[in-house]
């Protein structure tokens, strides 16, 4: 599934240049010109985050932000053309997640929108548990069980699992995962992460032709498959 990402914004080419790079991405995009707009999108469609202008008519961004958190703690990165000390923290303390100045760079974009994403998918799943189907994963214990059956795996592995079920059914790119690797001092490249997610495979008795818990999407990563 992908993720939705809402683009708050009076620019009509703003929007369409957004648009067209998010779609490119793999997400979902919806667009609003202005926070009463993007206050009734936030009510019907929940997206998972949102990219926010702060000078619109009828209500900016600021006056958003302070709405949405009332009622929501849904991830918003600002995106603007103020630049002044004074303005960044006034955002930040409204409940801004991220703040990035106009112009920008698209793949500087995507890398913070992937880290704000990470994070609020962190703070999603901090119960100690995680239960996809027959797959447990106890945090505080460590420990992962298949049917009620331990098993056992290497740091990595268990820390690559874990991330692949924090979003079942979504996918989680190469670069992500890649990035893991290299935290924990592993080369990131992709023969190193395809060994990795081969041996899990094998620990959890998985069939790569028919996969029951890890599915390789080509060309993009991997991804945990929801219990039918």
């Amino acid at each position: 599934m992908a993720r939705k990402i809402l683009v708050v914004d009076d620019t009509r080419n703003v929007q369409v240049m957004l648009t067209d790079f998010l779609n490119s991405q793999d997400f979902e995009v919806l667009t609003a010109s202005d926070g009463r707009e993007a206050l009734e999108a936030v009510q019907a469609c929940g997206p998972d985050l949102i990219l926010l202008d702060i000078m619109m008519p009828t209500m900016d961004g600021y006056q958003f932000i302070s709405q949405l958190r009332r009622v929501s703690d849904i991830p918003v990165i600002m995106i603007t053309a103020k630049q002044q000390e004074a303005d960044i923290i006034r955002g930040f303390d409204l409940g801004a997640d991220d703040y990035i100045t106009k112009p920008f760079r698209m793949r500087e974009l995507l890398v913070r929108m992937r880290a704000v994403l990470r994070r609020a998918a962190v703070k999603e799943s901090e119960a100690p548990l995680l239960s996809v189907g027959d797959i447990s994963l106890d945090r505080a214990k460590h420990e992962v069980q298949q049917s009620g059956q331990p098993v056992e795996l290497t740091p990595l592995e268990f820390q690559i699992l874990e991330t692949l079920m924090q979003v079942p059914g979504q996918v989680v790119r190469r670069a992500d995962l890649a990035m893991l690797l290299l935290e924990k001092g592993f080369t990131g490249s992709e023969a190193t992460l395809k060994i990795h997610i081969r041996n899990l495979r094998m620990k959890l008795g998985d069939d790569l032709n028919q996969p029951r818990y890890i599915e390789t999407v080509f060309g993009l990563g991997y991804r945990f498959l929801e219990a039918e």
